[in-house]
Parts: C-alpha cells; sequence; structure tokens
C-alpha cells in the first residue's frame, strides 16, 4: 500500500488522467441519457463533446499547467454561456481548477478563478433562470451554488499559505544551521588562536629565560663554576614551571581534566608578577616593579591579559634589548582601568617586528599582545622610546569581580 502511494506522489499527472477519464465517463452517460430525452439530437452532440473533452483535459492537466488550463476552462464556461450549453458534469473542472489555481498558480491567476468562481453561478441562473421560482429562491440557488466556488478558493490559498510558511521555515532552519557551523568555525578559530597565545607566553618566556642562563653557565663554567651551578638551577627551575604550564594547557584541551585533577596550577595573575620579576632579576634582566593605586580584585580575563602583557614584553627585553638592558614595569590602578608601563633601555626590538606585526615568522608576541587586549575591550601603544629603547603602554579597562 505504501509502495502504491509514492508511485501516485511520484506521478500526479497519471492520477489527473485517470479522474479526467471518469469525468469524462460521467459526462458522456449523462449527455447520452439527457439526449434521449431531448430533441435536439446531433446537434446537441456536436456542440457538448467538444466542451466536455475540453473540460476533461482541464482535469488531466491542472497541476502540469494550471494557468493555462485555468484559461481554458473559463473559455469553455463562456461558451456553454454563448452555445447555450446548460450545466454538465464536466462543469465539476470549474471547480477543481479553482482550487489547484488557489494552491499552486500564481497570483493573477488565483485573482482570475476567484472572480470567475464567484460570476459562475450568477451568470448561469441568468442564463438559465428556473421557472417557477421566486426572486427569493433564484438568490439563494446563486448562493448555494457559489458557496463551494469559494470554499474552493480558500481551502487553495490556505494550502499555499501554510506551504509557504513550512518553507519559510525550512529556510529558517537551514540558515540557522549555517549559522551554528559558522559561529563554530569562529570559535574554533577563536580557541586556536587562544592557545597559540599561551604557548607562545608560555615557551618564549621561559625557553629564553634558559636560553640566556645556559650561555651564562657556559661561560663561566671553568672560571667561576658556584655561578654555574646557580645558572644551572634556575635553568631546572624554569623548565620545571614551562613543563606546569603546558601540562595545564594540556589539561585545558582535555574536557574537565584540569578541573578533576588539582595536579594543574592556577592560570597566572598579577599576585604572580612578583615571582615573574624576582626570575628576570636571576636571569640577569634588572627589574624595577612598582604599583601604583589600591590594588583590588580584578577579573580573571584582566589578570591573566596583564600578566602575560608582562611576562612577553619582558621577554621581548631580553632578546632585543641586548645585554646591559635594564627594564621597569608600572602597575597602576585606575578607577575604572589597569594601566601597565613596561619600559627598557636597551636598542629596541627591529621595526618590523612592531609595525608590521612580525615576518618570517617573528613578531608574534606583539600580535598576542594586541589580540589579548582586544579580547578585554583594552588599548596597546608599542613602539620605541624617545630616549632609546622600547615602551609597552597597556590599558585595560576593569568590571567589577564578583
Amino acid at each position: 500500500m505504501q509502495r502504491l502511494y509514492e508511485l501516485l506522489r511520484r506521478h500526479p499527472t497519471w492520477v489527473d488522467g485517470f479522474w479526467a477519464v471518469v469525468l469524462l465517463g460521467i459526462s458522456v452517460a449523462s449527455g447520452t441519457a439527457g439526449q434521449e430525452n431531448s430533441d435536439s439530437g446531433t446537434d446537441h452532440l456536436a456542440v457538448t463533446l467538444p466542451i466536455t473533452l475540453l473540460l476533461c483535459l482541464v482535469i488531466a492537466l491542472r497541476r502540469r499547467l494550471p494557468e493555462s488550463m485555468l484559461i481554458l476552462a473559463v473559455s469553455m464556461g463562456g461558451a456553454q454561456l454563448v452555445l447555450d450549453m446548460p450545466l454538465a458534469p464536466a462543469d465539476f473542472a470549474l471547480l477543481v481548477i479553482t482550487y489547484t489555481v488557489a494552491s499552486n498558480g500564481t497570483r493573477w491567476a488565483s485573482r482570475l478563478a476567484l472572480t470567475a468562481g464567484l460570476l459562475a453561478a450568477p451568470l448561469a441562473q441568468l442564463r438559465w433562470p428556473e421557472e417557477h421560482q421566486s426572486a427569493a429562491g433564484q438568490v439563494a440557488i446563486v448562493i448555494f451554488q457559489t458557496v463551494p466556488f469559494a470554499l474552493a478558493w480558500v481551502l487553495g490559498d490556505s494550502l499555499r499559505t501554510r506551504r509557504a510558511y513550512f518553507a519559510q521555515l525550512e529556510e529558517r532552519a537551514a540558515r540557522l544551521e549555517k549559522e551554528r557551523e559558522a559561529q563554530a568555525k569562529v570559535a574554533v578559530a577563536a580557541e586556536r588562536a587562544r592557545i597559540a597565545r599561551e604557548l607562545h607566553d608560555v615557551v618564549a618566556h621561559n625557553v629564553s629565560v634558559m636560553v640566556v642562563q645556559a650561555d651564562g653557565a657556559a661561560y663561566v663554567l671553568d672560571s667561576a663554576p658556584d655561578q654555574a651551578k646557580k645558572a644551572l638551577e634556575i635553568i631546572s627551575g624554569t623548565g620545571r614551571q614551562a613543563l606546569a604550564e603546558m601540562r595545564r594547557l594540556l589539561g585545558v584541551l582535555r574536557t574537565g581534566e584540569h578541573q578533576e585533577s588539582g595536579e594543574y596550577v592556577p592560570q597566572p595573575d598579577v599576585e604572580q608578577l612578583d615571582d615573574l620579576i624576582e626570575q628576570c632579576r636571576g636571569s640577569g634582566l634588572p627589574v624595577d616593579f612598582k604599583i601604583e593605586g589600591t590594588p583590588r580584585p580584578l577579573p580573571s580575563g584582566v589578570e591573566l591579559t596583564a600578566y602575560r602583557i608582562v611576562q612577553e614584553a619582558l621577554t621581548n627585553t631580553r632578546k632585543h634589548g641586548g645585554p646591559n638592558a635594564g627594564a621597569s614595569v608600572r602597575l597602576v590602578y585606575f578607577d575604572d582601568g589597569l594601566g601597565l608601563l613596561v619600559e627598557d633601555d636597551g636598542k629596541g626590538a627591529p621595526h618590523e617586528l612592531y609595525e608590521e606585526g612580525g615576518v618570517d615568522g617573528q613578531g608574534h608576541g606583539l600580535i598576542g599582545m594586541r589580540e589579548r587586549i582586544g579580547m578585554v575591550g583594552g588599548t596597546l601603544d608599542a613602539g620605541p622610546r624617545p630616549g632609546g629603547g622600547f615602551r609597552i603602554s597597556a590599558l585595560l579597562p576593569l568590571k567589577p569581580a564578583h
């Protein structure tokens, strides 16, 4: 049964053709019976048969050519009025084409079908009035014959509206699906950028400290073994710290693992800047650190951003400042913001690193700074100092920490 239903759905013209043949048989049988009771004879058949065939054709092709079949049906209705062909079973095609055009046809065809349907009954009553009927009775007949056409048009138009509504829902669902896919891609890209920034900050800072200490240990290995031993201890401690932060990052990538296990260190914040400064001093970089204003709790995103900016700025000083460079760090608490000022008196970074964002894989630290600050709605100014060296100034807006 299901296969038969699917077959009929795939071939609607066959179904319409079947009902057209049924309507033709009923019309011929009715016409033959009427001819036996009429004196018109062959002339009557010559008028009714072509019109009946064409009205049945309207049924057969109503879904394939709805507008054309509507015009054909209206024309046959007019021919009936002109040729004095009374109402016949084939006129049922007028009702069917009205429904079809209202549901599937164009707007002009739907309006034409409604107009023709509303005029059909009054014109037929005027052309073939009922004998011995009062005016009220004739009006009642007209209303009774008009209602099926009005209902057919209303049902067809309702079906059109329902289809349009479902099509709109499908379009909206498809659009939302595309938007979800786009948002997922953006989220993945943002997460990859965040992980890249974290990896860069962790690796660049700690590895630069280890490289500096390793070079110093190699230089004084024979002449000052105690200094070389101290440098190796700093390398060991820095490496362990780097491993701890790397494991924390890997834990973040594993859903829930960083929450269920206390093995991973927490996100760094401004309170850990003292440890960072001491680490830099221990690696041979003089750093002057001051806090201005009244320290208070900060949003976690601002805390991490401030720590990473200072960390990256000091890393750049070690990389590009030269052997005798010194740095200063200022942390300023404003009423509505947190200010950061990191300066050094070295030779400064190459021009392309801060102006063009880096070439040949370089300069990602400043790019990461701008991305971090942009995520919290802050501003960044990076460039050479007028008296030599390099300066990084940042302002991070604050919101009450809950």
